[in-house]
């Protein structure tokens, strides 16, 4: 099949994906085509983007360290906001030491195909990211898929493993479904099994524990065996991530990693924001506070009947409809409200699941979560 018949199957199955271009700076409310759109579509879930310290900071740190890195980190990119941002984030999330990634795709890619490879095997939740998917695909460890939070199946799984270097991955938030991994559990089957486990936590830092301190800090755990991945493109309001675990695990990365080792390093002036960004982290108690009564309010209002509302006690509240032209017409009669909530369709989702992903903020005000409850209530009734 060509690509032109390869795009034309994509329309035909109402897969097609496009971009809306954004006027203003990440908000609950934003410009697109002269148009004001109340969003319920970023990851912003602390409401940093467009904080005046944050945008105080990127100028400081433009103004002092200018705009480009000029190398890659091993060369002569390596810059003091960088290093400190490394410290401080191995300290917040209570392990040994940390590495600052360009974005968390390339940090998962450097986590996987660094510790696993040939003759290794790699665990992977169902669900997982499609960075930690590609990760495995790129490692060529023996790949081993288990369904979505089954803790029987990927025990069993396990223990029928001979090889002697085993990883286990997994979300700790799941993006499309907002629903939480069993760490603990998760680490007591990697202690049991000798295995590392690798937890990415893009969507739970910032947000979920202490302070923001993430899922690790949540579900009171901490291990030689975890290697730690967080986003600071989503609560933390900027860009990159970073991964922490052991001394030698994050030494390995630095000298194998080659995601880290072959690109350009991140402007440090973004590093020196990202610092700034921990500290409102870190004192944000009132907006997670806010967050999580926007998310009750959110999930008392929407008595759905025929559209699903599945669990979820974070920012993330997926609305399943089910078939793709009904999702899109959903979406379609949305945007016409004035709300953007976006239409996530496979393969990015299974089959039959194509629904609204609704993403709330602490920027969000209650006004605004209930004119979004009372559309969806008004198009689920009305059969759009």
């Amino acid at each position: 099949m060509n690509l032109k018949d390869k795009l034309k199957n994509l329309r035909t199955h109402s897969l097609l994906r496009s971009r809306r271009l954004i006027e203003t700076s990440c908000a609950p409310e934003v410009m697109v085509a002269g148009r004001t759109l109340l969003a319920f579509a970023s990851n912003d879930y602390l409401g940093l983007a467009s904080n005046p310290v944050l945008i105080a900071a990127a100028r400081e740190g433009a103004a002092r360290y200018g705009v480009g890195a000029g190398a890659s980190h091993l060369v002569s990119g390596h810059y003091a906001p960088h290093h400190e941002l490394e410290e401080k984030l191995a300290a917040f999330v209570g392990l040994p030491r940390a590495l600052f990634f360009s974005t968390g795709y390339m940090a998962n890619l450097g986590v996987i195909t660094s510790l696993a490879g040939a003759g290794d095997a790699v665990f992977s939740d169902e669900l997982n990211h499609a960075s930690l998917i590609d990760g495995i695909r790129l490692s060529g460890a023996e790949k081993h898929i288990y369904p979505h939070l089954d803790l029987n199946a990927l025990e069993a799984m396990l223990q029928s493993c001979d090889r002697a270097h085993k990883l286990v991955v997994t979300d700790a938030v799941f993006g499309m479904d907002g629903d939480r991994s069993p760490l603990p559990a998760l680490l007591e089957m990697c202690e049991r099994h000798d295995a590392y486990l690798v937890v990415d936590d893009a969507h739970g830092f910032g947000v979920q524990g202490h302070e923001g301190r993430g899922s690790l800090n949540e579900s009171g755990i901490v291990s030689p065996r975890i290697v730690y991945i967080g986003t600071l493109g989503k609560a933390a309001g900027v860009a990159g991530a970073f991964v922490a675990g052991a001394d030698e695990v994050i030494e390995w990365l630095l000298q194998s990693a080659r995601t880290y080792i072959f690109t350009t390093g991140t402007p440090p002036l973004l590093a020196h924001a990202l610092l700034a960004s921990m500290a409102l982290i870190e004192q944000g108690e009132d907006r997670r506070r806010h967050l999580a009564r926007l998310i009750a309010q959110l999930r008392q209002g929407l008595k759905l009947k025929r559209w699903k509302l599945p669990d979820s006690a974070t920012a993330i509240q997926p609305v399943i409809i089910g078939g793709n032209d009904e999702a899109l017409a959903v979406g379609a009669a949305l945007l016409e409200a004035g709300l953007w909530v976006p239409v996530i369709r496979p393969p990015t989702v299974p089959e039959g699941t194509a629904r609204l992903r609704i993403s709330l903020s602490a920027a969000h005000t209650p006004e605004q979560v209930d004119r979004l409850v009372a559309t969806l209530m008004e198009l689920e009734q009305s059969g759009r």
